[in-house]
């Protein structure tokens, strides 16, 4: 493969005799498997999109579903999202130095812990529809207030089903099984594009809800199959809550606080955005979308990839691979991101352009779209680069650290965006957003290296 002979010549991998068993081969594997299943991914959800446009436009039905969805994502992706970093470096170290039994009790623990919160979160959510429905959907009618509801209802087990399948993801990454998690999100865009091929014409939207509920159904019942394979029991028992529970359920809880909070950060820059003139927002919007998706794609792969093996590391006190993984893919994380930033900056304009200028998007919209863009792509390695030391950090059960540099994050954001958004209009809020990220990767990488000198330290001196 070129791509490895290149990295092979300038010291990022190993010669090809060599590397089969080593770490940052088999992160840099797993990373080209997640990374090509995320991009199927993203590809089978850009078709679903198309095919709900083709068949419901930007009418009341959409409008309602969408709203109705909103809330259940958000609360999977901050409850469930978070449980990776709390839980596989705790399962790992279990694992390694107490054996498979004492990983399979803390697998059933957290099972159980995770399916009442997801319950109790989905019950509430249930329960209180009638209440905050009407202030998402304020400018919706009666009728269209119903079928929100109703929408509602039905996509309310997304939350359970999601939140099983992010712990359960969890665990198959956790014993080097990345293929199916990164899989399996192809499954229910492809279930609502049939669901809306057989059932589209009788039921309208609640043929897309039908098909997210049937999608995450068949997703839980794949994962579950393999988890099965690898020997774990899915039966819950509840073994009491051991020290071992103890430390991921207070890992968790800085995790949470952190997604939290760093969630409220385009809340923040949108609302600051209304503040400027007429179409600001919008500008904002576009300007982010491209940056947005590539950061995802260059971050998500290697967040996922490099868990597993840093925490299998800090569990054998391996600090000199912890060190020797960090050096290697910074360099690898740098040499791909900068080029790729750089480039985004130059054809800027020109890529505007070519996606977004046509009927209401003017040469005017194109200038200015492109400006916010240009200021966006500064932050595409550093967000990157943040992953390996976030990653470091829940490896060595420091969240903590991601709750502080969250909240400092956020009062950054907003101290930036005043000050810059005076001289350089909504693209100083793109500009504010790139060096929050670059003082978080500065905060984050002090603190990693600290700690690993630290552990290096311990273990120079035992």
């Amino acid at each position: 493969m070129i791509v490895s002979k290149v990295l092979e010549s300038i010291g990022v991998l190993p010669a090809s005799k060599e590397r089969s068993s080593t770490a940052n081969w088999k992160i840099f594997r797993a990373a080209v498997v997640i990374g090509a299943w995320s991009v199927v991914a993203k590809l089978a959800a850009t078709g679903k999109e198309l095919a709900v446009a083709d068949w419901f436009g930007r009418g009341d039905s959409l409008d309602a579903f969408l709203i109705a969805m909103i809330l259940p994502t958000t609360v999977v992706g901050l409850v469930a999202g978070s449980f990776s970093g709390a839980l596989i470096p705790t399962y790992i170290h279990v694992r390694e130095n107490q054996g498979q039994k004492a990983a399979k009790e803390l697998f059933s623990n957290v099972q159980i812990l995770s399916l009442l919160l997801l319950v109790v979160l989905t019950a509430l959510m249930g329960l209180g529809a009638s209440y905050y429905l009407p202030l998402l959907g304020s400018g919706f009618g009666g009728a269209k207030l119903l079928l929100t509801r109703r929408l509602l209802y039905i996509l309310l087990p997304f939350l359970v089903l999601n939140g099983t399948l992010a712990v359960w993801s969890s665990i198959l990454n956790a014993g080097e099984r990345f293929t199916l998690p990164a899989l399996t999100p192809v499954v229910t865009p492809l279930v609502i594009i049939l669901a809306l091929l057989t059932l589209g014409r009788a039921v309208g939207i609640y043929a897309v809800a039908a098909g997210t509920i049937a999608g995450s159904i068949l997703e839980v019942t794949l994962l579950g199959l393999a988890i099965h394979a690898q020997g774990i029991s899915l039966r819950l028992h509840w073994y009491g809550f051991s020290p071992e529970l103890r430390l991921v359920m207070r890992q968790y809880g800085p995790m949470i606080s952190a997604a939290l909070l760093m969630g409220a950060s385009p809340i923040i820059d949108q609302s600051m955005a209304a503040m400027l003139k007429g179409g600001s927002v919008a500008a904002l919007s576009y300007g982010n979308k491209i940056v947005t998706t590539i950061a995802f794609l260059c971050s998500a792969a290697l967040s996922t990839a490099i868990l597993p093996y840093l925490s299998q590391m800090v569990a054998k006190r391996d600090w000199s691979g912890c060190r020797r993984t960090l050096k290697v893919y910074s360099v690898l994380v740098l040499s791909v991101t900068i080029p790729i930033a750089i480039g985004l900056i130059v054809c800027s304009s020109p890529l505007v352009r070519l996606l977004y200028q046509r009927g209401a998007f003017t040469q005017e919209d194109t200038e200015v779209v492109s400006g916010v863009q240009v200021f966006f792509a500064i932050l595409i390695p550093f967000y990157t680069w943040a992953v390996l030391f976030i990653r470091l950090l829940s490896s060595l059960n420091r969240n903590d650290l991601l709750g502080y540099g969250a909240v400092i994050n956020v009062c950054l954001n907003v101290l930036f965006n005043f000050i810059l958004m005076r001289r350089f209009g909504v693209a100083g809020i793109a500009l504010s957003t790139s060096l929050v990220y670059l003082i978080s990767c500065m905060f984050l990488g002090f603190w990693a290296l600290k700690l690993l000198r630290e552990q290096e330290s311990v273990g120079n001196h035992s």
